[in-house]
């Protein structure tokens, strides 16, 4: 159902994207709009592990040194059917965890200092599960395509700003175009864009959960991981930048009922009654 949704997400961002491609900017714009986000956005995507893990002090280690941690690694990536990512530790307290990297041969995982002291063997076994479960999904790919199409709508949008501002477009003029409906499109276009990109962000969460679950076999061991999660990372706050939040297990971000619309994680009490249900339906088998 998750798969499904994102494919319909995606679907509806793309014809956003040339709905207003064609109200805001014609064809060209809409062509230089996506050209620029997706040169911004590749550039990133290509970057992303050496980006994200400096950014954060992340160090690789091996197996001599970190030989648990390596092993529940390369046991897990063998049930998932992927190449041994590379492991790295994070010299931090908040508990918390992601994968990085642009496809399965060229993945890394990176856990914190602060989840390995606070989670079981199994509890961590379920959250590298989920990691894994990024990686073999190509989940870094799936959100580079959605910012990408949501940048172009962006950019176009203000694209189409500038042009008011200096007068508007000539065919524009010609074709009798309502002002207000295209001011409207400016503003909702690009809101909407980035309603349905953290959507997608979602619906790639509760799969890797239910992957994540399936890889380590244990469902009940990823819902109890993330309920002490939540609480470790409320009461040791990262100090992390928001453009990355969508990256860990769990958010560093919070805020209230209206801004969960924007948030990149489903609700941690959602995720984990879904885990409960499905651990429900595999001991009725």
């Amino acid at each position: 159902m998750n798969t499904m949704k994102t494919v319909l997400l995606m679907t509806v961002l793309t014809l956003i994207l040339v709905g207003v491609g064609s109200a805001l900017g014609g064809r060209d714009g809409m062509v230089m709009a996506f050209f620029f986000a997706g040169i911004m956005n590749v550039a990133t995507y290509w970057f992303s592990d050496k980006i994200v893990l400096k950014m954060y002090g992340a160090k690789e280690v091996s197996y001599a040194e970190a030989p648990e941690l390596h092993g529940m690694v390369r046991e897990l990536a063998v049930r998932s059917g992927i190449p041994m990512p590379k492991v790295y530790i994070i010299d931090n307290d908040t508990p918390n965890a992601f994968a990085t990297g642009r496809n399965p041969e060229h993945a890394a995982v990176a856990v914190t200092k602060g989840i390995m002291n606070l989670l079981s063997r199994d509890e961590l076994s379920g959250v590298l599960g989920h990691e894994l479960a990024h990686i073999r999904h190509r989940d870094i790919l799936i959100g580079t395509i959605a910012a990408t199409v949501a940048g172009a709508i962006s950019m176009m949008a203000n694209m189409a700003q500038w042009a008011m501002m200096f007068g508007g477009r000539r065919d524009d003029r010609e074709e009798g175009g309502h002002p207000l409906a295209a001011i409207a499109m400016m503003i909702l276009a690009p809101i909407a864009a980035m309603l349905i990109q953290m959507a997608i962000s979602r619906s790639r969460e509760y799969l890797a959960d239910e992957g994540g679950a399936r890889i380590a076999g244990n469902p009940l061991s990823l819902a109890n991981a993330l309920k002490k999660l939540q609480r470790g990372v409320q009461a040791a706050p990262m100090d992390a930048n928001p453009a990355t939040a969508h990256m860990f297990i769990v958010s560093h971000l919070s805020g209230g009922s209206f801004l969960k619309l924007f948030s990149t994680h489903p609700p941690i009490e959602e995720r984990v009654r879904r885990l409960e249900r499905l651990a429900g339906g595999r001991a009725g088998r």
